[in-house]
């Protein structure tokens, strides 16, 4: 019984011995694959750089026209605005708080292949011109104090919204001369230049 056991532990160890070769040998073609998959990797995103090695004008124009949200500038404005529809027989009036919205931005939808130029390290962009993209009044914000209506007139439904349309006009008015457009376009400028250079350029020209 003794020699069984021997005779059986004599065959475990050269079993254990092609196990444990076998083990290792995985363990290295696991290990040599790891390699060869991380090498590849680093070398993927080596060969990006910092993505100049995909930039064209193509690419260029998809990605600017993704950040057109990024470039808008946004005005809340207060204005009070009465308006008045007088007859000789009498008057409607109404007097109307508006808060008003204004936003500006740089239509990137708008560029062009010809408006950009790559050179190396360098990008250069002709920008579509500020412009602004919405006036709305918030209704939330937005309140008739007074709306009065002469003895002899009929109520004007129509008064209160054309008070409305005057102060998005008004608003919309105000905003483009307090600047809101050249500051749309300085903004729109920056966060072109920081993607960029973020992106790999040394160099952002706007032209």
């Amino acid at each position: 019984m003794k020699w069984i056991w021997q005779s059986a532990g004599l065959n475990y160890i050269p079993a254990m011995r092609k196990l444990q070769n076998l083990f290792w040998s995985l363990t290295a073609v696991t290990v040599l694959m790891a390699a060869i998959y991380l090498t590849f990797t680093v070398t993927r995103w080596a060969s990006r750089g910092e993505g100049l090695h995909f930039w064209n004008t193509s690419s260029v124009i998809h990605e600017v026209q993704s950040l057109s949200d990024l470039v808008t500038v946004k005005y809340v404005m207060d204005k009070v605005v009465v308006l008045e529809d007088v007859k000789w027989y009498g008057e409607n009036r109404v007097l109307l708080l508006a808060h008003g919205v204004v936003k500006a931005g740089i239509d990137l939808k708008r560029l062009k292949p010809e408006d950009v130029s790559i050179t190396e390290k360098k990008i250069r962009l002709h920008l579509p011109p500020a412009q602004v993209m919405d006036a709305y009044l918030d209704d939330k914000d937005s309140q008739v104090i007074d709306h009065s209506t002469g003895l002899f007139r009929a109520f004007d439904k129509d008064l209160e919204q054309s008070a409305r349309q005057n102060a998005v006009d008004d608003i919309a008015r105000a905003a483009r001369h307090g600047g809101i457009l050249d500051e749309a376009e300085t903004r729109g400028k920056a966060e072109l230049e920081h993607f960029f250079k973020h992106a790999g350029f040394e160099q952002v020209e706007f032209r």
